[in-house]
């Protein structure tokens, strides 16, 4: 309290300058008025000006949840159309299918999503992973696919409880079913290490009709990944050793350098689908 009141007397005269500008605004507002409305507008002004850079400060404090709002709502109508294409093509089928079968009313698409923050990423080594923030208790297991906004990323490789590892396409280990849109052959997108940008898309048949600039989707021939979702861009082909293939130089679709999100994709009939595969093949 002693050190308060040397403070206050040794500081008196600037206490009392203060008081004294206070009663000269007071009188000076309360009796001219052309100084009040000066006085005034300036407040106005003052408080627009503070309460327009409040509302751009909380606008960006809000973007990282507008963002992941944009981002869900995004998976979700992929989602979609990914149904209504499957949809489609099975009423396509249908047409031409013999008069004693009976469609599939009670179609249902099995594949939702996850979202998920990458928090580890790598593109220059020869076998490179990602690595993300979801993992066992957020329902994610390996052998799922994940995709982000532009393309394709990889497939889920390890999990633990809050974490999980993604074998991305820039991994040699990686061997993606892929087809060109609008045509039913297929082949296995492979990286060969050379360029993060670039991937190979081997064993195209010879008879399979493409052209620079098509576009390389997912073929469906898995239970990882839905059909038609995209990989990339045709740049350049050639033929392989056998005559019979020819090896496609893709762009890929997802900028992995620049990777932030990814969805997961999880197929609900994933394990029925692997266990009656599994079967088949022990009674081969």
């Amino acid at each position: 309290m002693r050190k308060l009141l040397d403070f206050l007397l040794e500081k008196k005269h600037w206490f009392l300058l203060i008081l004294f500008e206070v009663i000269s605004f007071t009188l000076v507002y309360r009796n001219n008025a052309y100084q009040r409305s000066v006085m005034i507008n300036s407040a106005n002004y003052m408080s627009g000006y503070v309460l327009s850079v409040a509302g751009y400060v909380q606008s960006y404090l809000n973007l990282r949840t507008i963002n992941r709002n944009l981002q869900e709502q995004n998976g979700q109508m992929e989602m979609q159309l990914l149904d209504l294409q499957e949809q489609i093509e099975v009423m396509q089928a249908d047409t031409v299918s013999f008069k004693g079968s009976v469609s599939d009313s009670a179609h249902v698409f099995p594949f939702q999503f996850v979202l998920a923050e990458v928090v580890n990423n790598s593109i220059s080594q020869l076998s490179n992973y990602i690595t993300i923030n979801k993992g066992r208790k957020d329902g994610i297991r390996p052998d799922m696919g994940v995709v982000s906004e532009e393309g394709v990323v990889g497939i889920v490789s390890h999990v633990s409880d809050h974490f999980s590892v993604i074998i991305s396409l820039l991994n040699p280990k990686s061997k993606l079913s892929c087809k060109v849109l609008g045509n039913n052959s297929f082949g296995y997108l492979t990286w060969d290490g050379r360029d993060a940008d670039y991937a190979i898309l081997e064993e195209l048949p010879r008879h399979a009709e493409f052209h620079k600039g098509d576009t390389i989707v997912t073929s469906g021939y898995s239970a990882i990944f839905p059909v038609g979702l995209i990989v990339g861009i045709v740049d350049d082909f050639y033929k392989e050793r056998d005559d019979n293939f020819y090896a496609l130089r893709v762009r890929l679709a997802t900028s992995f350098s620049s990777l932030q999100h990814v969805r997961v994709i999880r197929n609900e009939y994933r394990d029925e689908q692997i266990e009656l595969e599994k079967e088949a093949r022990k009674n081969d």
